[in-house]
């Protein structure tokens, strides 16, 4: 089992949301997940125009991508989140908070012009260890 090392340095300041500034783990099977959107299964997008519901897809698609690979969310030590509006950050926070209650991962979040499609607001890759 990988053990899951959260690190909060004291010369940075308390996260104000859904992260851990560093984290550690020790050892285990690294697994890379792709950009993941908020397509459903049968391929269409979720949650057109709302940050929320599109969040929450993301992280559906997310737990079901690491079940794969053989873990859990809290397998999940680090995610990149490529957003079309910063103006969200609240929302998406309190629904990875959902997913993530304890000891979150190491994140980066980017506002970025547009993703692969243009319905899609939010798009999350990952970096697990197993």
């Amino acid at each position: 089992m990988t053990k899951k090392i959260p690190i909060h340095p004291a010369k940075l300041p308390k996260p104000f949301g859904v992260w851990t500034p560093v984290i550690a783990c020790e050892p285990g099977r690294m697994v890379f997940i792709s950009g993941l959107t908020a397509r459903a299964p049968d391929g269409h997008v979720v949650g057109i125009d709302d940050y929320e519901a599109q969040t929450r897809q993301v992280c559906e698609n997310l737990k079901a991508s690491i079940e794969a690979a053989g873990g859990t969310l809290a397998d999940i030590m680090s995610v990149t989140v490529f957003v079309v509006g910063m103006a969200e950050f609240k929302a998406i926070h309190a629904v990875r908070k959902e997913y993530f209650p304890i000891d979150p991962p190491a994140s980066t979040m980017l506002q970025v012009s547009g993703l692969v499609d243009p319905l899609c607001l939010i798009e999350i890759n990952a970096i697990g260890v197993l």
